[in-house]
């Protein structure tokens, strides 16, 4: 059994993950591991854990677990009235020609022989991410994003669209390879408020600190 993800951030009502690259938060039909394999090890609560959103498995990074409902129930509210602020890094191919910028453009999901994605379509979910440059070199860059909205994919579609799909992405153009795409931080403005910060996965390191991260 693979360990169970470290432990960001716990109190009574929440506990953040740090779900490694790879990892389904859901077991899916295959029945593969999953981060609900290690909810019975987190509480002992008949009713629960909850997971309060949702990563794609190659994504790694802060993942936000409800212990108690009525937490689940807060939180779920600062997620869907766009109140929950969450960070991500990527590494992405290419460089933007300006240094920051919002992407509003919203997103459907497009079905097709080789697989699912999301697309732009203007009759889509609307789908806002900000970002900012934070270092290149060479032909990829490192960018830090704020999505205002949680489209499944959004991240990834959102800087496929931007002209820097993600390394590791072929499903957006960004190649072959594990994806550098991580949930670096999330914050809810609870009573009291909930703060994570996720660290840079092992395979994403070399590519931060060419780009200019120093720990």
């Amino acid at each position: 059994m693979i360990a169970r993800p470290p432990i960001l951030f716990r109190d009574s009502r929440f506990v953040v993950l740090n779900k490694p690259t790879g990892l389904p938060v859901h077991p899916g039909p295959q029945r593969r591991a999953s981060v609900e394999d290690w909810f019975s090890q987190l509480s002992r609560r008949s009713d629960g854990p909850w997971l309060v959103h949702r990563l794609d498995a190659d994504t790694s990074g802060c993942l936000v677990v409800a212990l108690r409902r009525a937490a689940l129930i807060a939180a779920q509210e600062e997620f869907a009235n766009g109140r929950a602020h969450k960070i991500y890094w990527a590494i992405v191919r290419g460089v933007p020609s300006q240094t920051s910028g919002t992407i509003d453009l919203p997103l459907r999901r497009q079905n097709a022989k080789s697989g699912w994605r999301m697309a732009h379509d203007r009759a889509g979910q609307p789908a806002v991410t900000n970002w900012r440059l934070r270092g290149e070199a060479g032909d990829m860059s490192w960018l830090e994003l704020h999505p205002r909205t949680g489209r499944t994919h959004q991240v990834r579609a959102h800087c496929a669209l931007l002209g820097c799909p993600v390394i590791g992405d072929p499903r957006y153009g960004g190649g072959p390879g594990t994806l550098h795409l991580l949930a670096r931080a999330i914050e809810l403005s609870l009573d009291p408020p909930l703060a994570a910060i996720a660290p840079p996965p092992s395979h994403m390191l070399d590519a931060l600190e060419r780009c200019g991260w120093r720990e």
